[in-house]
């Protein structure tokens, strides 16, 4: 697993946890960073079960107690459905705790520390813009109904292609990779739209050499 690649991951984890000043954030609160991140990813598998458990249960029952309708069977099949793509989400969550040991070992070392805590610093200190950026990328949709992992890959996407020097098409393809991790079932088409528009607006914006 790459040094960046895993700082994305740390940083993506720790955002909803850390509400300190950026400009007093250090590579010395990496231990915090983890814990923050561990916390984030079994509140996500347990949630993730959570729901997936109970639309099964909602489906199972609909269908139970259906006198063969066809409009209730049907109902009951789209419940069905939405719960075994709920559990593949989870199911995907919890594959990710299981690299949780790699996952420590690697947060230690230097050069991960050190650009997650740059991620993250820059994402706080630049938010404002950061979501004025995404929003006006987004058609038909608002930054403040998506889910909370969703924003933040975002986020994280457009501050390294804006403040961080990372290629635009490495970002889009790393929050891609995220977002197949932690998001649902559409969130990487979602999210590789939506950077994909940023993507053209910076370029149309950008003079030409």
């Amino acid at each position: 697993m790459q040094s960046r690649r895993i700082s994305r991951e740390l940083a993506l984890l720790s955002l909803s946890q850390l509400s300190g000043n950026p400009e007093k954030l250090s590579e010395q609160q990496i231990p915090e960073l983890i814990v923050a991140a561990i916390r984030t990813l079994s509140t996500e598998v347990k949630d993730g079960l959570e729901a997936a458990a109970g639309e099964l249960q909602r489906g199972s029952d609909r269908l139970l107690n259906s006198e063969t309708r066809a409009i209730d069977v049907q109902s009951a099949r789209a419940m069905v459905k939405e719960a075994i793509e709920l559990t593949q989400t989870a199911i995907n969550r919890v594959g990710a705790s299981v690299e949780l040991p790699e996952f420590i070992q690697l947060s230690n070392q230097k050069d991960v520390r050190h650009y997650a805590v740059q991620i993250i610093g820059t994402v706080n200190a630049q938010r404002a813009e950061l979501d004025e950026v995404i929003t006006q990328a987004m058609v038909d949709w608002q930054l403040n109904r998506l889910a909370r992992i969703d924003r933040d890959i975002l986020r994280i996407a457009v501050c390294e292609m804006k403040y961080l020097g990372i290629p635009e098409p490495v970002a889009i393809n790393e929050a891609v990779e995220l977002a197949k991790r932690y998001s649902g079932e559409e969130g990487h088409r979602f999210i590789n739209g939506v950077l994909r528009r940023v993507s053209d607006r910076v370029k149309v914006q950008s003079p030409l050499s």
